[in-house]
């Protein structure tokens, strides 16, 4: 069976609703240089990892266990010239051994979903970061609490406000020191890309056991965005220093 998120994100860079600009934001916020070690959980395509590496020639440990994702990030890395910054582990993040104090900052990037939750994803993270290092996670959040009683979230949708997120955030033993927040326009080429993506795979795969399926969860996701989502949700990267 086509993986949908093989299929949709085929064209993204980036696999979340930021920038190249905020990436190299993150990198300064980060204190990234040729000494810095990082580690990038549920790497996807290697957006940010090839974006880091090439700029401030840190290197980089990216986990990711799709191999269509894999294959993705391997050209990318080729392309861009940074094959000797960039190691590529095909593996479950989950399993994989995170020595202690290793890394000088630990990344997961709206995936948050491989260890069950944002606090989860910190407490996941945080060992493997040297003291004074950094754990960063990228994460929804909701503009504004109570939603709107016709609106219904689609299941797995369980985030916080942005107050609540920070303070979530803290109490995993890492002090909240930078949020990187999306715009608008962030969103809406992130969101669009799919929309994009999935048309020309479904015109050139009229005839796939998946089509339908794929057309009907590609009309539902546009229309919860277009009606409710892009002026509830947003999108942070929290970076929080190690105590």
């Amino acid at each position: 069976m086509m993986w949908w998120f093989a299929v949709v994100e085929s064209k993204h860079e980036l696999q979340n609703p930021t920038s190249a600009d905020k990436v190299r934001l993150l990198g300064e916020r980060l204190d990234l240089g040729p000494k810095s070690n990082v580690l990038d959980m549920g790497s996807g395509r290697a957006g940010p990892a090839v974006l880091l590496a090439a700029t401030f020639g840190c290197h980089i440990t990216c986990v990711e266990q799709s191999e269509e994702f894999l294959g993705a990030a391997k050209e990318r890395i080729k392309q861009a010239g940074v094959e000797s910054l960039v190691e590529l582990v095909h593996l479950d993040a989950k399993e994989f051994p995170l020595e202690p104090d290793r890394y000088d900052s630990a990344l997961c990037l709206g995936a948050s979903f491989i260890w069950s939750g944002f606090a989860e994803t910190v407490e996941a993270l945080r060992p493997g970061v040297r003291a004074g290092g950094f754990v960063t996670v990228g994460e929804p959040y909701w503009h504004s609490w109570p939603l709107p009683d016709e609106f219904e979230p689609d299941e797995g949708y369980d985030f916080m406000t942005l107050a609540e997120t920070v303070a979530r955030f803290e109490t995993r033993g890492v002090e909240l020191v930078t949020v990187i927040a999306s715009s608008q326009d962030d969103w809406d080429r992130y969101e669009s890309l799919h929309w994009f993506a999935i048309e020309e795979w479904l015109h050139e795969n009229p005839e796939d056991p998946d089509a339908e399926r794929f057309r009907g969860m590609a009309e539902h996701n546009r229309d919860i965005y277009l009606r409710w989502q892009r002026d509830l949700l947003g999108w942070g990267i929290f970076v929080g220093r190690k105590r």
